[in-house]
């Protein structure tokens, strides 16, 4: 199955990711259990950075991204699909754009706009069906601006947080890219081209860009 293969970015085959993955390499797990388990790890160790964007093939290998502390939606969704893979899940990257509400003196200001685009989602196939999940956003940082956290719960859907506990409107989709079954490198260097012209020098390769 092609949602189960090892790539060049993928490569759950690596001895980092094996080594992430080992805790839950038992028979007395459910593939539920490991889901959850796998997403809230991915969630919870690396901490949500929007703030370095890195377009060299290198960063998004999983391997790569499971060495450094921090990591953007998409890192982390890559990281949690290898992860996923690794332990015979099948499993996919799903990207979108999205509009934060809260907090966004830093986004526009580095950005010149609150809108995040792509996104990075993950999707996973649990128990006869597709089930989306956003592992983006680490439970400190949640309870730093006053959001649950995303808990997933191998029975549904887990990837909007739209208000935050207060009642206040935090996060709203606005585009969905659909879902790819590698990284689509390309149609991210195009996207963040298209939506952020601002942060390209022209005289410069499209490699990295730390805001």
């Amino acid at each position: 199955m092609k949602y189960l293969e090892s790539s060049y970015y993928l490569d759950y085959d690596h001895p980092t990711i094996q080594r992430l993955i080992l805790e839950f390499k038992n028979d007395s797990t459910t593939q539920k259990e490991k889901a959850i388990g796998l997403y809230t790890k991915v969630r919870d160790q690396w901490k949500y950075d929007p703030y370095h964007i890195h377009l060299s093939k290198e960063n998004y290998k999983a391997s790569n991204i499971a060495t450094r502390p921090t990591g953007n939606c998409v890192e982390k969704s890559i990281l949690l699909v290898a992860c996923f893979r690794a332990m015979q899940l099948p499993s996919r990257i799903h990207l979108g754009k999205v509009k934060n509400h809260l907090a966004v003196e830093r986004l526009i200001e580095k950005f010149g706009s609150n809108e995040l685009t792509p996104h990075g989602m993950v999707s996973v196939y649990l128990n006869g069906k597709w089930l989306k999940m956003s592992p983006a956003f680490n439970k400190t940082l949640c309870q730093k601006f006053n959001v649950a956290p995303l808990e997933f719960d191998g029975e549904n859907n887990s990837f909007l947080q739209q208000f935050n506990e207060e009642g206040s409107l935090f996060m709203e989709y606005l585009e969905d890219y659909g879902h790819f079954e590698d990284v689509p490198l390309e149609f991210m260097k195009r996207n963040i081209k298209e939506h952020y012209p601002h942060i390209f020098d022209t005289n410069e390769s499209m490699t990295e860009f730390k805001l």
